[in-house]
């Protein structure tokens, strides 16, 4: 980068977290120098708000933070939503009938709480990452008759995953977006949501140029957020349709790749 980001968006799991949910040591000090430095910091994540405060509570970003691939941007210090735009009611009684016909785990998410109808190794998976439980219900179809949806996520073991994205891509088209963030995971959500889209809306109410602005990610998922990004960063651990639109690659989580991309490209741009 010519000059110093002024604003970097962290995804959290693979990115600033592993599945321990540990923030390391080095990137925990290489983002507060990034922060002394006059580079503001916002979390980019699939996850509910609830799930993402305590990271950004540690690293002291207090920013407004995007969550649920987008669907919604909260301040994190009065709670307030800044936006937010849910699946229709619409797809999500079409989910509900799809993942029914096709015996798939669903969860559904509203008012950042999230809905199943069982417990099993898939929502257990969840509820072990997002460090929250989910609220049981007997039947999504009553409990979503009438409501939208943040999101939808379908849950399996990562092969699977893969073909029933593929496939819910072809089934719902331009009515909704389809991405998949962990391997297990198939998050859908409204098709004028992504991780992009909301990243610029941030950039936009700090009044920064997305030409300063940085991201590092790890998925497929953020690939809308890293082609938005002034300067794109992705994970050594990434899909190589992630690389190959990034502008660098770092090493991965457990070998402190977030460190390591705030120090190349923040902290030694700015001690030019």
């Amino acid at each position: 980068m010519k000059a110093p980001p002024k604003l970097v968006a962290f995804d959290v799991d693979g990115t600033l977290i592993g599945r321990d949910l540990v923030i390391t040591p080095g990137v925990r000090d290489a983002v507060v120098r990034m922060r002394r430095a006059g580079t503001e910091g916002c979390l980019v994540t699939g996850r509910m708000y609830r799930a993402t405060v305590p990271f950004a509570r540690e690293l002291e970003l207090d920013g407004p933070m995007i969550c649920y691939q987008g669907a919604a941007v909260i301040d994190p210090g009065t709670d307030e939503i800044l936006s937010h735009a849910a699946l229709s009611n619409e797809i999500v009684r079409e989910l509900i009938a799809l993942t029914e016909r096709d015996r798939m785990h669903l969860q559904l998410y509203r008012n950042d709480e999230y809905y199943c109808e069982t417990r099993n190794r898939f929502s257990d998976l969840y509820a072990s990452l997002s460090m929250a439980q989910p609220v049981i219900v007997p039947s999504l179809r009553e409990a979503f008759a009438y409501s939208p949806a943040t999101k939808a996520v379908i849950i399996a073991d990562a092969p699977v995953a893969e073909e029933y994205a593929r496939a819910l891509s072809e089934t719902l088209r331009a009515r909704a977006n389809v991405t998949r963030s962990l391997p297990e995971f198939v998050e859908v959500l409204d098709p004028s949501v992504d991780k992009g889209a909301a990243f610029r809306f941030v950039a936009q109410r700090l009044g920064i140029e997305m030409d300063r602005t940085m991201a590092i990610g790890d998925s497929w998922n953020d690939a809308p957020l890293l082609e938005a990004a002034g300067f794109a960063v992705a994970m050594g651990s990434s899909p190589p349709e992630l690389r190959e639109i990034a502008d660098a690659v770092v090493e991965d989580w457990a070998h402190d790749g977030v460190a390591e991309a705030i120090e190349r490209f923040v902290l030694a741009s700015s001690s030019k």
